[in-house]
């Protein structure tokens, strides 16, 4: 009878452990996209503009000045090439 019982439990952990390792994995997927959102919600409160970054989790706020900056030079890139 004992056997079938440590058996159960080691059936129980096994699974426990599997399912933790998964969502580890989705968690660490979906991190950059959860910062995103967060920052987007900060720009809003703080009345500034968000910008998206080249990766998930690299956006930022800008002041208005600082975007007409960040503008100014994405034009001067454009029109150089």
């Amino acid at each position: 009878m004992q056997k079938k019982r440590g058996q159960a439990l080691v059936e129980y952990v096994l699974i426990i452990a599997l399912i933790v390792v998964v969502i580890f994995s989705i968690m660490s997927f979906l991190s950059g996209y959860m910062h995103d959102i967060a920052t987007k919600i900060s720009c809003d409160i703080t009345y500034r503009i968000y910008v998206d970054g080249d990766k998930p989790g690299e956006g930022k706020c800008l002041t208005a000045s600082e975007y007409e900056k960040l503008q100014k030079e994405e034009i001067t890139e454009n029109e150089e090439e």
